[in-house]
Order: C-alpha cells, then sequence, then structure tokens
C-alpha cells in the first residue's frame, strides 16, 4: 500500500510488518519487514557510533549490495546523512571526498578496501560489512524496531556528488522532506503500485538511483533488486529473473543495452518502463521496438533545482513542457530568448538568437551544497534565480529542447550550435553503437564540431550518409570523427566529455577529418594534425560540403 510519508523515515518505518518480497540480490531475497528490521539495527548502532558533536555523516563505499539501502534506511531513522562515496574515484581525490563530506563514519566492504590503502583519514572509523566485527556491533540490535521520531522533513538525507567534470565534484544536499517528496511524484507520474520490482543498476551513490528508483520504490511499497554494478549483457536476465518492472538508467546504458546481440525472444520480459536521460530519440524508439518497452526521457538537474515532465502529445525530441517559472535565458543579457524557428525539415534555424541557459525563477527546491558557498552561489545568481548550467531552446508551444550543457557550447563561424541536436542525427548512422558531440577550438570559426563515435566508421559511407540527413545543418557536420571501440564513461556512465575535449584530435584513437574544400573524410595524420586545420569563413564547406542550404537556412547563417 503506497504511503504518504513526510520523511524518508516515516516512509522505511512504514514497511514494518509487511512481510511480502521486499529487496532481490543475487541469491538473496529478504521481506519488506526484514528490510525495515535491518535498517532499524543499523540505526541504534549508528547512535553509539556517531561521535558527539560530530556531523551525522555516514560515508557509504559500497557497490549496490543490500547493505546500502539497508544503511540508507538506517540514516533516515536516526536523523543522518549518508555521503555516497565514489569507488572510481583514487587516492587522494578519494580522501578528498570522504573528508570534504566530514564522515566520522565509512560503510565499505571487503573488495574497496584495497581503495583505502595508505590514504590519510584522520579522526574516520571504518566499518567493513559482513565482517566478525560489524556482526557483532549489530548482535545487540537485532530486536530492534524502527522509530521514525527522530527524523523531521528538514534533516540533510544525502550528501550526493556532481559529476565534477569542470573541477572537483561538489556534494548537492537533499533533505529527507525533498527525497519523499520526490518519490511520491513518480509515484503519482507512473503510477507505480506495491506489485512493482523496482531495478536498481545504476550506481547508489549517484542521486539517479536513489532519488529516481529507491525512493518511489519505497513510497509504493514496491520491490527492489540491486545489481552490484550495471551490466549490459545481464540487464534482460536480471529483468527476467526479479520480475522488474520498471528501471532507471543515465547516460549511455540503453546504448550499451542495444549493442549486446538481439534474440527473437527479447520482448518476452516484465518491463512496462524505464525512465531516465541522455537516451536519445533514436535509441528510445530502437528501445522499444526491440523489447517492446517505452523509454520517459526527464529532465531534473542534478541538484533538484529544476526539473521537466514529459506528457503526453510532447514533440520527438522534446524533453516537456516549461512548467511556471521555467525560462530560457541569454547568460549574457539575462533576457529571455526567442522561440526556436525549425524549417520543414525539423532543422533549427535560429540557433543563435533561441539557444540559452535553462533558469527556474520561481520556487526552487535547490538545497545547496555542503561547504562550497561559491558554487552555491554561481547556481543562485541574479536574484536568486536556479541557473541550471544547461542549454535549451524552446519552441512556440513553450516544449523545451535539451542543447547541451553550458561548457558543451559549439559556436561556429558565429552560429549557436545543440550538440544534443547534432547527436541525435548522427546517431542514426548504421555504424553508431554511441555518439558524442563537442567542440574543438579554431582560430578562424571560433569552434569546430568533431565527434567521437563508438562502432564501426566507413568514412565514404558517413560522408553519404551526412548528405542524406535533412535536418543536418550546413555547419553541422562534423569536420573530425575520432572513432573508438567503446566510449568513455564516467561511474555514472555519462560520456566523459571533459577528456575527449580536453585530447581534441591529438589522441591516441583513429580520427578522420575532412579537410577544407572537401567532401571527403580521410586519415588525419600528424602533420595534418599539425597544420591550420581552418576552413574559410562563411564557405559552404562548413558544413557536408555540396548541400545547399534552403533560402531560409541560409538565412539564418
Amino acid at each position: 500500500m503506497e504511503s504518504k510519508g513526510r520523511t524518508v523515515a516515516e516512509l522505511v518505518a512504514a514497511r514494518w510488518g509487511d512481510h511480502r518480497p521486499g529487496l532481490r540480490f543475487e541469491d538473496r531475497a529478504l521481506t519488506h519487514h526484514e528490510v525495515a528490521a535491518g535498517a532499524a539495527a543499523r540505526a541504534a548502532l549508528l547512535a553509539d557510533l556517531l561521535p558527539p558533536g560530530a556531523e551525522p555523516h555516514v560515508g557509504v563505499l559500497l557497490d549496490n549490495t543490500p547493505e546500502f539501502p539497508l544503511w540508507l534506511g538506517a540514516a533516515a531513522l536516526a536523523g543522518a546523512a549518508v555521503a555516497g562515496v565514489n569507488p572510481t574515484r583514487r587516492g587522494p581525490e578519494l580522501a578528498r571526498d570522504i573528508l570534504h563530506t566530514e564522515c566520522p563514519l565509512l560503510i565499505t566492504e571487503h573488495a574497496h578496501l584495497p581503495l583505502l590503502d595508505g590514504l590519510d583519514l584522520p579522526g574516520v572509523r571504518i566499518l567493513v560489512t559482513g565482517t566478525a566485527e560489524c556482526n557483532a556491533l549489530l548482535a545487540p540490535y537485532v530486536d530492534a524496531e524502527p522509530d521514525p521520531s527522530r527524523a523531521a522533513p528538514a534533516d540533510r538525507f544525502l550528501l550526493y556528488f556532481t559529476s565534477g567534470s569542470t573541477g572537483a565534484p561538489k556534494a548537492a544536499l537533499c533533505s529527507q522532506g525533498r527525497l519523499a517528496a520526490a518519490g511520491l511524484s513518480l509515484v503519482g507520474q507512473f503510477g507505480v503500485h506495491q506489485d512493482d520490482v523496482h531495478y536498481v543498476c545504476m550506481p547508489m551513490f549517484h542521486g539517479n538511483a536513489v532519488i529516481a528508483d529507491w525512493a518511489p520504490a519505497l513510497v509504493a511499497g514496491a520491490g527492489v533488486a540491486l545489481r552490484r554494478r550495471f551490466s549490459a549483457s545481464g540487464f534482460l536476465t536480471d529483468v527476467r529473473r526479479y520480475g522488474a518492472t520498471y528501471f532507471t538508467y543515465v547516460g549511455r546504458a540503453v546504448q550499451y543495452i542495444l549493442a549486446t546481440e538481439p534474440r527473437p525472444d527479447d520482448r518476452d520480459n516484465p518491463l512496462r518502463l524505464g525512465f531516465g536521460t541522455e537516451a536519445g530519440t533514436v535509441d528510445a524508439a530502437a528501445f522499444e521496438r526491440r523489447f517492446g518497452v517505452r523509454l520517459v526521457e526527464g529532465y531534473g538537474s542534478s541538484e533538484g533545482g529544476a526539473a521537466v515532465q514529459w506528457s503526453p502529445g510532447t514533440p520527438p525530441g522534446a524533453v516537456g513542457r516549461a512548467t511556471p517559472g521555467l525560462v530560457v535565458l541569454d547568460p549574457g543579457t539575462r533576457e529571455e530568448c526567442p522561440p526556436a524557428r525549425f524549417d520543414p525539415a525539423g532543422r533549427l534555424l535560429n540557433g543563435d538568437d533561441a539557444i540559452g541557459e535553462l533558469v527556474n525563477r520561481g520556487p526552487s527546491p535547490f538545497e545547496g551544497y555542503w561547504r562550497n558557498p561559491g558554487a552555491e552561489a554561481e547556481r543562485r545568481r541574479w536574484g536568486g534565480w536556479y541557473w541550471t548550467g544547461d542549454l535549451f531552446y524552446r519552441d512556440t508551444d513553450g516544449y523545451l529542447y535539451f542543447a547541451g550543457r553550458t561548457d558543451d557550447r559549439l559556436r561556429v563561424d558565429g552560429e549557436n550550435l545543440a550538440a544534443a541536436m547534432i547527436e541525435n542525427i548522427l546517431a542514426r548512422y548504421e555504424g553508431a553503437a554511441a555518439v558524442a558531440v563537442y567542440a574543438v577550438p579554431d582560430p578562424v570559426t571560433g569552434d569546430q564540431v568533431m565527434a567521437t563515435i563508438a562502432g564501426s566508421f566507413d568514412p565514404s559511407a558517413f560522408a553519404e550518409f551526412l548528405l542524406a540527413q535533412p535536418d543536418l545543418g550546413t555547419k553541422m557536420a562534423p569536420r573530425f570523427v575520432r572513432v573508438v571501440e567503446r566510449m568513455p564513461v564516467t561511474a555514472t556512465n555519462k560520456i566523459h566529455r571533459a577528456g575527449l575535449r580536453k585530447e581534441g584530435v591529438r589522441c591516441a584513437d583513429p580520427v578522420w577529418w575532412r579537410p577544407p574544400g572537401e567532401r571527403a573524410y580521410r586519415r588525419l595524420t600528424p602533420e595534418d594534425a599539425e597544420g591550420p586545420l581552418v576552413s574559410t569563413r562563411g564557405s559552404s564547406v562548413g558544413g557536408v560540403g555540396g548541400g545547399a542550404p534552403t533560402a531560409r537556412g541560409a538565412a539564418a547563417q
């Protein structure tokens, strides 16, 4: 039965006495009651382990094992906060994350102990799950019952790190009330009920898995199935094994699943919905064709300051309709950008004017960053508005289209281009398992478009493919194409764009390019890489080189 608790602690306690299957992991199964009991025992232990006067923060350095949601529940009941620690961080960076969030207690597992070797972590007690020490500490509390009275909606509950693509990761704050409200909202949006099973395959140290997957399951009393780490090859097997009906994804996860070998029985699965970001319209359609499962693309800033929901009638490529307070602003003038204009093929004609930063000028649930006033001020600049750091444009009906991060901005020969739009077009190329589009600097044109493609690449076929795309603007075609076996990604399956931009054309992988005035791609040589690599300003070779723009398109350039 759906719970309407105002705190996460109330949601955890509501599962006490519920003996339906609640948590599945590999060959292990726990009832909802056993999960609540395990959380209660750990909450009682936290009262002993957290030093008086210290921040009530618990670092959790775990894969997606049952211990992760158990300690989340424990922290909720104890009025404490969990700092999810990224196990792909190393050395001083890992120590920095733990110390920055002021965690006097770090929960980890044997597999991650080598990561902590040699780290200077003064004042941090390390507790290893599954050990004799941990079991002995929990033993006195095995009969504890969950008591939600110690928690309030405003209590800090999560400190979850953003990607850190432009510097050290920032620990965003999330209260018990905000997480409970987010879970309730998703239950209503997607009709989640107690017979659903949520497959949590995205890492739980990241906000997506906890906020978009675990929280609505907790609200609705749905089951949860955990995957230690995401596996594309194991995805469908897990879904069938656990009877999963709902999952979330981030970044390239959907592309990896689609890259697995198709089978005649792919549509024989219990899934009814996938919810996430960055799958793209091409891959979302391919996923539904193959598995019979609709993917809902949503938008929500990691910090919770702005969200856009898909609704029936949303045009292809759009995220959803702007709600009151959400506007697309020119960061320089702080004025609202005009609506986007498209040609009949769907090509954006006025990107230079229409693309801006998505800003929430209304009430914002953003709760700040831990000990980072500079980053907080940047988010809340200009009268307290919430600046998302994401580029969008909107159509005349108010629907919003994602154009990339602000640091993904492309400006080619005086025209703003949407990296996300170009990626959606290039994703149609048959050999592309994954695509990333980003800018490389050019002293003449400002930027040149570079693409990284994971998969197979035929330069002649790719050039012909570009010519056949009616919505590819004359300046959108990649000047450079890097070909990789597997797209470099972060621990949360997002493309590692900062690394791609930094390496540019001078990388270890094969790079193909179109020299100025030529239509065909050829292999970039070391001599080419040291040359000017520029096109003539204003020439037609800024695009594919041969397709004349429409009169309307030419005017926009």
